[in-house]
């Protein structure tokens, strides 16, 4: 199944090496082992499926056991039953590719077409089609472009990734929580409040790779995908999707670095490159040359970093400017951010005469430099205002589209979006913001509502009645960060 040697596949530069043992990198971010992320059979249910044994169970042993062996073959676990359950765990509503095929059409005769996906699977006959380019609205006004795969690729994609799952989850650093299966954002969020208020942090540096999904260099990803996968077969089918295209307005255009957003195996190949690039360097950084306290919390290609000294900040920045260049990436120098943040900015910016400490934003909210009532610094975090603006835009235009439809249909549809707004914001401190976004889109509904008739009698008091009926009060759904944060840590709700 894998080997321990170097020398049949590409050879990745000494400093690359995944020498450092995760259990080290995640006791210094107040986190317990991951063992529980990497050892545990996949749990039955909608992401498994009843009854489907995982087959991972030595792969996962082996890549835990020797964090330098190279698995040589991978492939054969995609098989029909993983192809099965990774097409029942995609949206049947997500948008179609370039092949149209709907998940409802795939699954008229699943069985058939899940045979013959395996079959051309396997003796390599199986083909990537192009992606087809969508693009979504960004929080800052710009565009995001996406990436929507045909439907056989999300599938093969999907189990691909379950299958490396079982190896990079051995080798992921405990700060790193982006697309990782059993963390979240509120995790990292958790993990960063808990840096910040219970370790010495003065100085906040808020990194931005500049366009990063669309700047991954191929030839490099290959290098540092090969320092684990030695399944040739696994190689070529990554190769494939990422030497697909793209599809826009008809027209076919290559590839020549990047990786789509929006499918499923981008996330995992851009975790693997900055585990490469990113994890193992800082964190080797930081037990060699700080000297002060260092936190990192990284999520996909959001990342924070604290420091209790503001020359092991700037050295850092620094450093991480040349490392990134070696790997054909850039810090966004309008995003990337040092700022001077912690429990002791704000009495250290008053003794110097200064203002108020920045604040940073991470995930989506905004994170500020605050007092308890006893006047002991707290971290506040409140809904970042882009985010807000943004969402009640896309509220607006969704109001006008529907606002000859029954209010009763408005108020369903309304009151799922602000449960959805609150599921994710409806964090400890941040009731102000919530009820001010549940205020906000009140008036637009009543603003649409006066505009379905010339002789509108809408007033404030019958839409104050409206809300009250159809919209959900807001109140706090998270608990505090270190709360849950320990819990998770103390095994209480282990983390898979």
């Amino acid at each position: 199944m894998h080997d321990g040697g170097q020398s049949d596949g590409p050879v990745v530069p000494e400093k690359l090496l995944n020498n450092a043992q995760g259990g080290a990198a995640e006791a210094v971010e107040e986190r317990g082992s991951a063992k529980e992320n990497t050892v545990s059979a996949t749990r039955p249910g909608h992401c498994a499926g009843q009854g489907v044994s995982s087959g991972l169970d030595r792969v996962r042993q082996a890549a835990q056991k020797d964090r330098q062996a190279r698995f040589t073959a991978l492939l054969h676990h995609v098989d029909v039953d993983r192809l099965r359950v990774a097409y029942r765990a995609l949206n049947p509503r997500a948008a179609t590719g370039v092949d149209g095929v709907t998940w409802k059409e795939y699954g008229r005769d699943l069985e058939g077409n899940l045979q013959d996906l395996h079959a051309r699977l396997h003796r390599g006959a199986y083909r990537a089609k192009p992606s087809r380019r969508t693009f979504i609205p960004k929080a800052d006004g710009r565009q995001r472009a996406l990436g929507v795969a045909a439907l056989e690729d999300k599938i093969v994609q999907r189990a691909l990734v379950e299958v490396l799952n079982a190896i990079y989850e051995c080798d992921f650093l405990g700060f790193s929580y982006g697309f990782r299966p059993g963390r979240s954002q509120h995790d990292a969020l958790d993990a960063l409040a808990v840096g910040i208020t219970r370790r010495r942090v003065n100085w906040v540096l808020d990194v931005d790779i500049r366009d990063y999904f669309s700047s991954l260099d191929h030839s490099w990803l290959e290098r540092l995908l090969g320092h684990r996968i030695a399944d040739k077969r696994v190689l070529r089918l990554i190769q494939k999707w990422l030497r697909a295209g793209v599809i826009e307005d008809g027209n076919w255009s290559q590839t020549g670095q990047g990786t789509p957003q929006g499918a499923s195996v981008s996330t995992l190949l851009a975790n693997v490159y900055l585990h490469y690039v990113f994890d193992l360097w800082a964190h080797q950084w930081r037990s060699r040359h700080a000297h002060g306290d260092v936190v990192i919390t990284r999520f996909a290609d959001d990342c924070v970093v604290g420091f209790e000294h503001r020359d092991d900040a700037e050295r850092f920045q620094a450093e991480l400017r040349r490392r990134l260049a070696e790997f054909s990436l850039e810090l966004n120098a309008e995003k990337t951010r040092l700022i001077e943040f912690g429990r002791f900015a704000a009495q250290d910016r008053q003794t110097r005469g200064l203002g108020k400490p920045e604040t940073f934003s991470f995930l989506g909210f905004t994170h500020i430099c605050a007092k308890t009532k006893k006047g002991r610094f707290k971290l506040k975090r409140i809904t970042d205002s882009k985010r807000v603006r943004a969402k009640l835009r896309e509220v607006k235009t969704e109001l006008i589209r529907r606002r000859h439809l029954p209010i009763p249909e408005q108020g369903r549809w309304l009151a799922s979006v602000l449960r959805g707004h609150c599921n994710y914001y409806a964090v400890p401190d941040n009731s102000e913001a919530l009820n001010a976004f549940r205020q906000q889109i009140i008036r637009r509904w009543l603003g649409v509502l006066r505009r379905r008739s010339q002789r509108s009698r809408m007033t404030w008091e019958r839409m104050t009645r409206l809300a009250a009926r159809w919209l959900p009060t807001v109140r706090i759904l998270h608990p505090w960060p270190d709360a849950r944060f320990d819990a998770k840590i103390q095994g209480k709700s282990p983390v898979r």
